[in-house]
């Protein structure tokens, strides 16, 4: 049979001394991610390239400068708001898994499991394919030959190669340890913000081609219509902050996580909301709201405003290096929510193993990238992406809201860190991502169904996994 151990902290995985369990020694990662590397690598993920691409579509629905800077603010906020309930959860349980285990212990396996179900089959892997097409494709601006228009084999672009190589190349540095992992990290993410400021620069060191007007609402607006725009400017910049949670996942790797993680979420948050605040306040000293509306490659239009043409260059450099980082942390964090549904027996039983000499999760990593790799070739990610967008936040309203299931289901856990103006901010975040859920509901009834049906289609896998587990324990 399978053995269990309560720990103070984590109650839910298998152990024991014998070799044919689940988990022993050789199945556990160790804590090598300090405060600096777990901030970099937070701040890494979050910041890819929607922060250059967003304010441009925004500004269809939102005519108002003002308007635009409190939507980013207010999406800052929201997310300080989840940060702060989540810090709660990650101190208590600074386990591998983040959100699947925080899922786990509030409803149950099956719950945790459809999560990381999601999260594999679309959330990580369509973002790395995403995050690695965006990459090549600004990469054709220094290179050419990489472009959406020249074929190599079949339908497959010169900019799906270079994406497949670049995921497979970062796979391969992660794979051989966590060292080379998050110093990659740390260095590009510091160029990030290090470019990020020097961006910001700009609109203090040229002269603006319009004083931006911070109005909220410009003369003869209708009231009705500005309050809507608002909401779907909000959908937008919740995207821009999404995956400000990954960092749960490497938690079984941070020291000191009852103090390092809550600093992470809550000092990250704030950072990266600073950040946000600094590049949209040079879109909006550059460019009239008027301008801005439509334009995709907003950053890009700014930065040319203030600097010439010649600053395109720069910009493409720029979201080069953003994007580089928000691929390598993201393909760094989410292996190892595959390896803790693993250790549960409710995944691939190989998931589970670390490799003996790297100390990684070397197989997780490397199924997410053959995955990935797939999805990159095939650009079915698109679509998969529209399918889940109802479900991602149907999952962060049940993980934000098993910080009160879990104060009633274990009183007796240790809480290192406990989430501030409790219960009111959580509420908040849990009111505001519902709004959203049932704005996405009503304008994408078909894709949100859709996206139901796949999340309900892992139920019959995690039965064959929990039997196929069943069995092996009792042929032990």
């Amino acid at each position: 049979m399978l053995c269990q151990k309560r720990h103070a902290w984590s109650w839910s995985f298998p152990s024991c001394a014998s070799a044919k369990c689940v988990m022993s020694t050789q199945h556990i990662l160790s804590r090598r991610l300090g405060l600096f590397d777990s901030a970099m690598m937070m701040v890494g993920i979050v910041i890819g390239s929607g922060i250059f691409l967003t304010t441009g579509i925004m500004a269809q629905s939102v005519p108002s400068a003002g308007l635009i800077l409190l939507a980013w603010l207010t999406g800052g906020v929201l997310t300080l708001c989840g940060a702060l309930t989540l810090a709660e959860l990650g101190a208590a349980m600074p386990e591998v898994g983040g959100l699947y285990v925080y899922l786990r212990e509030a409803y149950g396996h099956l719950y945790g499991f459809l999560f990381g179900w999601v999260l594999f089959l679309v959330s990580m892997g369509g973002s790395i394919a995403a995050l690695a097409v965006g990459f090549a494709s600004y990469l054709g601006y220094f290179v050419p030959w990489v472009s959406s228009e020249q074929l190599v084999f079949g339908s497959v672009s010169t900019v799906q190669l270079m994406a497949l190589l670049v995921v497979v190349g970062l796979s391969a540095i992660n794979f051989v340890g966590v060292g080379p992992g998050k110093t990659l990290q740390n260095l590009f993410t510091v160029a990030k913000i290090g470019a990020i400021l020097a961006f910001g620069a700009l609109a203090w060191t040229a002269e603006p081609t319009a004083r931006p007007d911070l109005a909220l609402a410009p003369a003869g607006a209708d009231l009705l219509a500005l309050v809507s725009g608002f909401g779907v400017a909000l959908v937008a910049v919740s995207w821009a902050f999404d995956g400000w949670h990954n960092v749960t996942y490497i938690a079984g790797e941070i020291k000191n996580p009852g103090k390092n993680l809550p600093l992470v979420l809550v000092g990250g948050t704030l950072l990266i909301t600073s950040l946000y605040l600094l590049v949209n306040y040079v879109y909006v000293v550059a460019l009239p709201v008027q301008q801005m509306a439509g334009v995709v490659r907003i950053a890009e239009r700014a930065s040319g405003a203030l600097q010439g043409s010649g600053a395109a260059g720069l910009i493409s450099a720029m979201v080069l290096v953003s994007s580089f980082g928000a691929l390598n942390g993201t393909i760094f964090a989410a292996p190892r929510v595959y390896y803790a549904m693993a250790r549960d027996g409710v995944f691939f039983r190989k998931v589970a193993e670390i490799h003996p000499r790297f100390r990684t999760p070397a197989f997780a990593i490397a199924l997410q990238a053959a995955w990935a790799s797939l999805l990159t070739l095939t650009g079915s990610y698109e679509q998969l992406f529209t399918y889940v967008v109802f479900v991602t936040f149907i999952f962060w309203i049940s993980t934000t809201a098993s910080v009160f299931a879990l104060r009633r289901k274990r009183p007796d856990l240790a809480r290192p860190y406990k989430t501030w103006g409790y219960p009111i901010v959580p509420l908040v975040f849990i009111t505001a991502i519902a709004l959203v859920l049932v704005n996405t509901l009503i304008a994408k009834p078909v894709e949100s169904l859709a996206g139901l049906g796949i999340t309900l289609a892992g139920i019959p896998a995690y039965h064959f996994w929990r039997r196929s587990q069943s069995g092996s324990a009792t042929s032990m």
